[in-house]
């Protein structure tokens, strides 16, 4: 972006500026300042420690990841994220900061600084990554009571939705004031926003990216969500990005297709004749060998292991396979320029910045280690044995014992994101279910 941003806000006519930063979980945090308190300012202060909130607001022990002191840390804006809230009632400007040591270094527990971490490793070796997103999500009915289930919202046909409508345009239609809005809202933001289908659950919408750099896509996607859910609350409905927001329906996913470039523009997947690379099985062998290692950033809550079962659009191992959508990795069919490698596993739960480092650190170590991969599968991949954790307490231990992924990501983050979920795991395990009152109470 060549403007600066004194420019940018006032061909705008910017009055107050949200500065944001994603903490672990991927929710925005920061300040909302007067634009002549940010101009003068020209950055923003805020504790370390808010990057270890968890998603309920708790915070471990943090004095081992921050310091005794829980000292500030400076916020940069990174002028590439200048956008407009284009739901504000006056002109407002939402700018995503970098979180930066005092001496200009990284802050090692920042999300975003973990992804450039990832893409400058890349670059190291004269390749450019290229991630595409694909994100489902629910509109739900509006709800007060948590113990309640959730259900569909009701359209302008005046009902819910009773069953499954994948691929459906009438069922898409029902909500078209909502997409109406949404669309206009993503155009303003700058998302880059595709294609729009319904899913297979009953409310259950997906979109797809426009495909481009990691920490791009992973701003979009940040963006994105936050976009959602204030369009929903506007039509009197909700949006959730849970993994698994209703028993009887499939979960959503953030699919994450991926590929790399080299110094020449040519996809490094490929080799000069069309057929696939030596990079290419690699990359699909690391992906094997470490998701299931750093799970809990493709599976962050208690919720996201309820949406990987078979039978219901989700994997439940890292099994590849050509256009085979029962297996955690797939290769949809394309031309040798466009061979990518799509990783089934996340939850659209994850945080963005990390879930997309995550899926380029698998598949740079398999490169690194000239790692095979098992045989393409052109079967189903249901009726395989499970290889991912099925629980967050054993993903956090997986992930500890890691230490490829911990020599990637930083030793310090890796312990305290571990510690992070740690903690949301403990806060989780206090709560007493209904189903416990329902069975338990009055039969043992």
């Amino acid at each position: 972006m060549s403007k600066s941003i004194s420019q940018l806000i006032a061909e705008h006519h910017i009055h107050e500026v949200e500065c944001v930063i994603p903490d672990m979980t991927g929710i925005a945090r920061g300040k909302i300042l007067p634009k002549d308190l940010f101009l003068s300012a020209g950055e923003m202060r805020l504790p370390k420690s808010v990057l270890l909130n968890t998603v309920n607001g708790q915070q471990p022990d943090n004095g081992p990841y921050v310091g005794d002191t829980d000292p500030d840390m400076v916020c940069k804006p990174d002028i590439s994220t200048f956008r407009v809230v284009p739901w504000a009632a006056e002109p407002v400007a939402v700018i995503i900061h970098d979180c930066l040591e005092w001496d200009g270094s990284p802050v090692a527990l920042s999300p975003r600084a973990v992804l450039r971490r990832m893409i400058d490793l890349y670059a190291q070796r004269g390749w450019r990554p290229v991630v595409a997103p694909e994100m489902e999500f629910f509109l739900v009915a509006r709800q007060q009571n948590p113990h309640e289930p959730l259900q569909p919202p009701i359209g302008r046909t005046g009902k819910p939705e009773a069953g499954r409508q994948s691929y459906s345009i009438d069922a898409v239609n029902d909500f078209d004031p909502f997409f109406m809005e949404l669309s206009k809202f993503c155009d303003v933001h700058r998302l880059g926003v595709e294609t729009l289908i319904h899913e297979a659950g009953a409310g259950q919408m997906e979109i797809n990216f426009t495909h481009g750099d990691p920490l791009e896509l992973a701003d979009r996607v940040f963006l994105f969500k936050r976009t959602v859910r204030e369009t929903a609350l506007r039509h009197g409905i909700f949006a959730t990005f849970m993994a698994k927001p209703m028993e009887a329906e499939p979960g959503s996913a953030m699919h994450i297709h991926q590929s790399i470039i080299d110094a020449d523009g040519n996809n490094i997947f490929s080799k000069p004749d069309g057929t696939a690379s030596a990079e290419f099985f690699h990359y699909i062998a690391g992906l094997q060998k470490y998701v299931p290692q750093v799970m809990p950033m493709f599976a962050p809550y208690v919720n996201s292991y309820r949406r990987l079962a078979p039978f219901v659009s989700a994997p439940t191992n890292v099994r590849w396979g050509y256009d085979n959508r029962t297996c955690g990795i797939r290769v949809p069919n394309s031309d040798a320029a466009s061979r990518r490698i799509e990783n089934r596993v996340p939850g659209v739960d994850v945080n963005p910045y990390l879930a997309i480092a995550a899926t380029l650190a698998c598949g740079y170590q398999g490169i690194l280690e000239a790692q095979q991969p098992s045989d393409a599968l052109s079967t189903s991949a249901w009726n395989m044995a499970d290889d991912l954790p099925h629980h967050l307490e054993d993903a956090i231990e997986r992930l500890r014992g890691c230490a490829p992924m911990h020599d990637l990501f930083g030793a310090k983050f890796v312990d305290a994101f571990c510690a992070v979920k740690e903690l949301e795991y403990g806060t989780y395990n206090r709560v007493i279910s209904s189903w416990e009152r329902e069975h338990l109470l009055l039969l043992v």
